[in-house]
Formats: structure tokens, C-alpha cells, sequence
């Protein structure tokens, strides 16, 4: 099922605008990959399961108020980033990557797609600015390095089901990781959302800042 329908199975509710913009995501991202390769051959056929709805999962973990601002690290073509600003359009989305041509990916596919709320840069996470609620990403790092970039990033104002922080999305045996983190964090298993084979061994962490 790699296509926008595997979307709509978890997120029964969305608007035919929200619809649309999944749909259109499949045909945007073959296009800007066969010119600026962001996402690998194999995994551009799986687009809509290992991409899109990996990314969604932090969705089933925290449900983003409106006006939360979250900051996703290490963007790469967009993920979490994309699919996460499609669902919540009154949230705003800072993404940030060191690649400047996936930026470019970025910015070209949220113009399409009419999605007001990114800003997209090519940057350090270290040098972003301000502070914002959520600090989102996909395994750029281990936590412990990850937690260092981004921790002077969050603010104390908490106001969604959980506590502003990171919630990060990682695969296999994470003890060790959060042994070294040495941080509260909660792990919250994808498979417990999401019925497919490849989010078995899938995780968000959330590690809570406050």
C-alpha cells in the first residue's frame, strides 16, 4: 500500500485539503528525487510507509495543539517535518539541515503542496535560533550528542500532553543510548500505533526538558 490511502487508515479525520496534499506527496518526491537524491531508490518505492507514516508516529505520541512550534533537526528531504506540517497546519515548523540542495528539496515540495507553515534553512542545529516546544528528528545521531545540540533550544512553557522536549525517532536497542543520555525519557513502541512489519523494531523517544 504505498500510496496516501496507508495515511488515511491511521488518520481517519483529516480534511480533503490534508488529503490532497499526502497524495500529491508521492508524485512531488519521485520528481525531486530523480534530480536531487534525498531518499534512497529502494525506499522511494515505500515512500508513504517508511517515510511518510514513519514520520507521523510522533503524531500518535504527542497530538500537537494548535500554535506549537517545533523545530525538526537534520530535515534531510523533509521528514518528520513535511508530513507533521500537512497534519497540523496551525503549528509552525522550523526545519533545519547542513545539505543545502535537500533545503532546496524542501522549500520546492512546501511550496507545492501550499504549506505556509515551514521555514526552511540550511543550518547547524547548534546555530538555530530561538526556542521552541518540540525539537523533532529521524536517528541523525545518537541521543546523547543530539541532546547537546538542541537543549539550550526548548522552552519551559508546557502546555501539550507531555512536556516540551525532543521526541525522536529511532530503531533497535536503544538501552545503551539511553544509559549514556543519562535523561528521562519515555519510549513509546510505533508497532503499538501502526500494524506494518517495518515498524516492529521502531521507537519515539521522548525526552522531556522541564
Amino acid at each position: 500500500m504505498n500510496d496516501s490511502t496507508i495515511i488515511e487508515k491511521y488518520f481517519p479525520r483529516l480534511t480533503d485539503k490534508q488529503k490532497q496534499q499526502f497524495a500529491q506527496l508521492g508524485e512531488l518526491y519521485a520528481t525531486w528525487n530523480a534530480q536531487i537524491n534525498v531518499i534512497s531508490r529502494a525506499d522511494i518505492e515505500n515512500l508513504y510507509e517508511k517515510h511518510i507514516l514513519h514520520s507521523l508516529a510522533i503524531a500518535k505520541v504527542v497530538d500537537f495543539k494548535d500554535f506549537t512550534e517545533i523545530l525538526d533537526v537534520g530535515t534531510g528531504g523533509g521528514f518528520p517535518g513535511i508530513p507533521l506540517a500537512i497534519l497540523y497546519p496551525n503549528c509552525q515548523f522550523v526545519l533545519v539541515d547542513s545539505i543545502g540542495k535537500k533545503i532546496k528539496v524542501v522549500n520546492e515540495i512546501a511550496s507545492a503542496l501550499g504549506l505556509e507553515n515551514i521555514k526552511a534553512e540550511q543550518m547547524r542545529a547548534e546555530l538555530v535560533e530561538g526556542e521552541f516546544d518540540f525539537v523533532v528528528s529521524r536517528a541523525v545521531t545518537r541521543l546523547l550528542p543530539f541532546y547537546g545540540w538542541v537543549k539550550g533550544k526548548i522552552n519551559i512553557n508546557n502546555y501539550n500532553k507531555y512536556k516540551n522536549g525532543i521526541l525522536y525517532l529511532k530503531g533497535g536497542d536503544l538501552k545503551a543510548e539511553l544509559k549514556e543520555l543519562g535523561k528521562k525519557s519515555r519510549v513509546f513502541e510505533i508497532s503499538e500505533y501502526f500494524e506494518e512489519e517495518f515498524f516492529e523494531t521502531k521507537m519515539v523517544v521522548h525526552v522531556a526538558m522541564a
